[in-house]
Parts: structure tokens; sequence; C-alpha cells
């Protein structure tokens, strides 16, 4: 009895295929939990797709990925001074965001990350000059820019990217790649066609292995059934039941990843009244569950529990067998499947 993630392989390679093709000589991205799928997955489908580099996270994730993907890896986290030495084969690519970590790779191979609007870190316009001495010292792969996803003032992503590429040209810095995040097909497509001379490479993770919701569905399995009258009591706290109904024990807890979400940025008045409707039963101790049964998301009975999930049911609805899969909506980046099942 599991957590399972389901995975439509053809439609979810048909998909990847798809996204290839609209940027060409696109990075794949695997970090954190490997987008739900795991890093050894997504290496192995980086491979399939052809793709002589893959991006990781942390120095960390490089050490481990390394066995399972045989071309370059690129570290996206920026080197630090003093940060703890993680032994990485020649293939490895450091990302640096200032001149002073790009004096400490002396030999490395590096892509130097220039600061954009999502004023997270990156090298600054009037660090150029000092820069294109320090680049003597190390074997520079290219520059990046990490751009925002929404740009709720109106500006053009594709000429922010033009704006450091005359930077960089002006100070007389390489032009051979640059690497870009978050930009649209036919965005990429206007900056190579602006500058032939440099290559254009799409660093790629949510939209490449997430885009097609349908090709993947996590599902829980029903370990117990209990049947409850109302005001009877039940679980770690002894809560009392509100009505007649079903204590469902699903496969799915705080280990998996079930009940953690990350804060979500709401725009317009009906996102935010739900928001503050959800805090509201929260109080109360409603929350609402993942899991779907009987085409109703259906309630936390408690808390989630390490490894699985109790649910409510109300008496009125079908009783779950034990055994039965119940659908659930899970964030991937947050979740740890038991067992992935390819169909």
């Amino acid at each position: 009895m599991a957590l399972t993630l389901y995975v439509d392989t053809a439609r979810w390679r048909a998909h990847q295929q798809s996204v290839l093709q609209q940027f060409p000589g696109l990075v794949p991205v695997c970090k954190g939990n490997g987008y739900g799928f795991g890093h050894e997955r997504l290496a192995d489908e980086a491979t399939r797709l052809g793709a002589d580099i893959l991006a990781v996270g942390t120095t960390y994730e490089a050490a481990r990925i390394k066995d399972f993907f045989s071309g370059d890896l690129l570290v996206l986290t920026p080197f630090r001074h003093g940060e703890e030495p993680v032994p990485l084969p020649d293939r490895a690519i450091r990302s640096v965001s200032s001149v002073e970590g790009v004096g400490g790779l002396v030999g490395a191979r590096v892509v130097i990350e220039v600061m954009s609007s999502m004023k997270r870190h990156g090298v600054k316009p009037e660090d150029l000059a000092k820069l294109a001495a320090a680049i003597e010292d190390v074997r520079l792969e290219g520059f990046a820019i990490h751009l925002p996803l929404d740009r709720a003032d109106g500006s053009d992503a594709v000429d922010e990217v033009i704006g450091w590429m005359d930077r960089l040209r002006a100070a007389r810095l390489p032009l051979h790649t640059m690497f870009v995040s978050h930009l649209k097909a036919d965005e990429l497509a206007r900056l190579q066609q602006q500058f032939p001379q440099t290559r254009f490479r799409a660093r790629i993770g949510t939209r490449l292995w997430l885009g097609d919701h349908e090709a993947t569905e996590y599902r829980g399995s029903v370990l117990d059934v209990t049947r409850v009258s109302k005001g009877e009591r039940f679980g770690y706290r002894q809560q009392k039941a509100a009505s007649d109904g079903y204590l469902v024990v699903v496969a799915g807890g705080t280990s998996h990843g079930v009940g953690l979400e990350s804060p979500k940025a709401l725009h317009g008045v009906m996102p935010r009244a739900k928001g503050v409707a959800r805090a509201g039963l929260a109080t109360v101790n409603r929350n609402l569950a993942p899991y779907v049964w009987a085409g109703k998301q259906r309630w936390f009975a408690e808390p989630p529990h390490m490894q699985v999930s109790i649910l409510f049911v109300p008496g009125d609805a079908p009783q779950p067998q034990v055994g039965e899969e119940l659908v659930a909506h899970l964030r991937h980046t947050t979740t740890q499947f038991d067992r992935l099942v390819d169909r």
C-alpha cells in the first residue's frame, strides 16, 4: 500500500519533445527533489533527449547526479568563498555571480550570472570593467541571466536581455553563449535573430517536466476504513466526529510532503477571498486534504501523520474500500512518492 506517482510515459515524453522543438539546445534542469521524479529518473530522461548538459541546483546535487549523467553538469547556485569543497569532475561548470567569485575559481569552468530585475544575485553593470581582467584566469562557458516570471510593470523580457547583451559587448566580453531562464519560445527566437553570433540556451525545468498536467497523477492507497458516529472521539487529539461518516486512512503523510504547501502569490479579489476563507476554516481545524473521493476533495479528519493521512468522508458518500486508490492533488516539487509506475 503506497503513495504512487503514475506516469503516462508516452505522453510525458511527447511533451518533452515538443518543448525541445520550441527551445533547440535547451538545458534541462534537475534540482531539488527532481521535480517529483527523482534525480536518477530525470538524468535518464535528459540523456534520452540528447542533452549535452544538465543543470542542477547545488554542488551536492552534482555529486549525486554525476554517476547518472555523463554530460556536463551546470551548478546553478553561485560559488561562494568559504563554501564546503565538494569533489566534482572536470565536466562540472560552476555559476559565479561576482568578480570575487571568479577570482576564487582559477582554472575552473564557469558561467557568469548577471544581475537581472529579479535582484537575486549577479554581476552588476559597474563591475564589468573588473570582470574583463578576471576572466583571463577561468574557462568561461558563457554568461547567464535569470528573469522574473511576472512583469507587473509591463516591461519586456527581451529588452532586458538586449540591455545586458549591449553592456557585455561594450565591455568587450565574449558573447559566444548566453544561458537564459523564463523566456517564451518566440522571445528566444527574437534574441537569436538579433544576435546570430551568440548561442542562446534556455534552462528549463518546470515547463519541461511538469508542463503537461495530464501526463502524471498521484494516488494514495486506502489502508483502513472505520465507521464513526456523530460525537464519537477519534485520533491523536481525540476530537469528536462532526457527523456520521467514515475515517479513511490513506497512504501519504508528512514524510511524503502531504500537508506541506509553499506560500502563494495571490492576484485578484476572488483568490484572496478564498485564501481568507481557507485560513478561517483552519482556525477551527477544518483543513482540505489533497485527496479526492467520489468526485470531491475531502477534508483531513486531523493533521496528517508521518506516513498516512486520515480523511473524513461523510456518511452520505460511498464507503471507500481498503485497497482502492484515491487521486491526490500534490505539488510535485514538495512530494516524495513511495513508488513510480510507468503506464
